[in-house]
């Protein structure tokens, strides 16, 4: 398939911005439970406004991949049917969930909703917080049902594909978690970087299990079932047009395999193996700099990383044409 940049940039700026959010959360939940200092609404409020930075982002870089912008309200009618649909319904709830999240805390007004027997308190933030966690998730099914719905792109018809796209975005999260904490609240750094390192490494495993399962994988399509003929002996000659028809753009990444295979170890050092070094470091010396180069460069491993998910699925159509694969 050919990879669309517009929507490279929407999955992986969306799921650092969701990342970003749970890490947020998270830390405030375990202060909430005395396992941590609660940290100052400024913490939370401007951590939250960092996340609907990076989701307006990836909403921004979606309209690129529309022809007609105009008509995107319309991608939401189908939503009983279409995790498209689903999807362009969860982000905007999620932004105005996370907005409102930054609001409470910039403002300063967080009043209790509910006092549990226990006697804690719960606040609207940590309400929001909780709505905003499940709108989260549930934007990670919907963007990773997109593809992995798909059964006739077997690389991506898999429960890994939903898995990985949760993994990578709370990696990227906890890590840019981290490197804003090094900033903005010290003592929270080893926190978040702690459980970015683990994420980086359940995110590793779930993407290199995708990979050796997609190299195994053998096409049930042949050019015999793709032009209808049964000869055992069928050579193509030409791409079956005089010009590029929307087949031969849209289905090719138009790559040398020299590329794909050098691209694969490349994505898989920035994504996993040279942030956690950097986080390692980072963190035992209290690094702002290195902290931030981690979350930099998981970032680019990802987008590196999303281009060859994309690139990597191979269309049955493309045995009919494979005289330009």
């Amino acid at each position: 398939m050919k990879p669309a940049y517009s929507v490279i940039f929407l999955t992986t700026l969306i799921g650092a911005g969701q990342g970003l959010f749970l890490a947020l959360f998270t830390q405030q939940s375990y202060a909430l439970f005395g396992q941590l200092p609660m940290q100052s609404d400024g913490f939370y409020g401007y951590g939250s406004v960092l996340v609907l930075l990076l989701l307006c982002g990836g909403l921004v870089a979606s309209f690129f991949h529309l022809g007609h912008p105009e008509r995107a309200w319309r991608t939401a009618t189908q939503w009983r049917t279409s995790w498209l649909s689903r999807e362009v319904i969860a982000l905007p709830a999620f932004i105005g969930v996370v907005f409102l999240y930054a609001a409470v805390h910039l403002l300063g007004w967080r009043p209790v909703i509910i006092t549990l027997p226990s006697g804690l308190e719960i606040d609207l933030s940590i309400a929001l917080g909780m709505l905003g966690t499940l709108l989260a998730f549930t934007l990670f099914v919907c963007t990773a049902m997109i593809y992995a719905c798909l059964r006739f792109l077997r690389e991506w018809n898999s429960p890994l594909t939903v898995i990985n796209y949760i993994l990578l975005g709370g990696a990227s999260g906890f890590t840019l978690a981290a490197a804003f904490a090094a900033v903005s609240a010290p003592s929270q750094a080893n926190f978040f970087g702690g459980w970015a390192i683990i994420i980086t490494c359940l995110a590793f495993v779930g993407r290199s299990a995708s990979l050796v399962r997609n190299s195994r994988l053998k096409s049930i399509s042949t050019i015999q079932t793709a032009i209808g003929i049964k000869h055992p002996q069928i050579v193509q000659r030409s791409k079956g047009a005089m010009g590029d028809t929307f087949n031969t753009r849209e289905f090719f990444h138009g790559k040398s395999e020299n590329f794909m295979h050098k691209i694969k170890p490349g994505f898989l050092l920035m994504c996993f193996v040279v942030p956690l070094l950097l986080l390692s470091i980072g963190l035992s010396s209290s690094s702002v700099l290195l902290l931030s180069g981690a979350f930099v460069t998981q970032y680019s491993g990802l987008l590196a990383e999303r281009w060859f998910f994309f690139a990597e699925a191979k269309h049955p159509q493309n045995h009919y044409y494979q005289g330009i694969a």
